[in-house]
């Protein structure tokens, strides 16, 4: 039984993050949008879980890692809503769920995720510590690009004019190295597949909503 759930585990995770992408894309195509878009935070959720059983974070120093990137998301973006440094002068909408200090407590489940499997696909391209986590941090700031582009059309953050400013990436790229690199020097990489589904997933995602909006 539990070598049968190993070797459909990756294949179900993959089937079940694509399914929901595949589907949302349909959908919105098809002018569902306001029905759609407010499902986000079950999407990434969904994401997350597996990401548990796929890298796996089943340790004490692996959840750990996790639990300081989801902290770090989280302090980082607090101090970006509430005194426009960092990021520059934003708010964050309804769509993504419950806030804590203004942030929605999914993004900080969200800068953990893409910190992980960012990680793991920089490692897969470059064996040498610094170079995977400047490429992860490049990864991150990639899909951050896109989903500014529709952030604020789906309620997610809205910021001032809405002009995304250049530190906006420079410090997304900044937090995200440092994280990375202190990911890969302390937890063994032992995922990569489906890191790089959920990540090429979420690029999909939004660069699908770009092409149908």
């Amino acid at each position: 039984m539990q070598e049968a759930l190993q070797l459909y585990k990756l294949p179900a995770s993959v089937f079940t993050v694509w399914l929901f992408v595949v589907s949302a894309l349909i959908g919105i195509g098809l002018g569902h949008v306001a029905w759609f878009i407010p499902k986000t935070p079950l999407n990434l959720l969904i994401g997350a879980v597996l990401l548990f059983l796929n890298f796996p974070i089943n340790n004490a120093k692996t959840f750990s890692i996790w639990c300081f990137a989801f902290l770090t998301g989280m302090t980082a973006e607090a101090v970006g809503v509430n005194t426009g440094l960092l990021f520059g002068d934003y708010y964050y909408g309804e769509n993504l769920g419950v806030k804590l200090l203004g942030v929605p407590l999914l993004i900080g489940v969200y800068w953990a995720v893409l910190s992980f499997i960012t990680a793991a696909i920089g490692k897969k391209i470059f064996s040498k510590n610094v170079l995977a986590a400047l490429c992860g941090a490049a990864l991150m700031v990639l899909l951050d690009f896109f989903m500014e582009q529709l952030a604020g059309r789906f309620d997610f953050w809205h910021f001032k004019d809405g002009i995304v400013p250049l530190r906006n990436y420079v410090t997304w790229f900044i937090i995200a190295f440092l994280l990375q690199f202190l990911l890969l020097k302390s937890v063994k990489i032992t995922d990569f597949k489906y890191s790089l589904h959920l990540f090429l997933s979420q690029i999909a995602f939004f660069a699908g909503c770009l092409l149908l909006l």
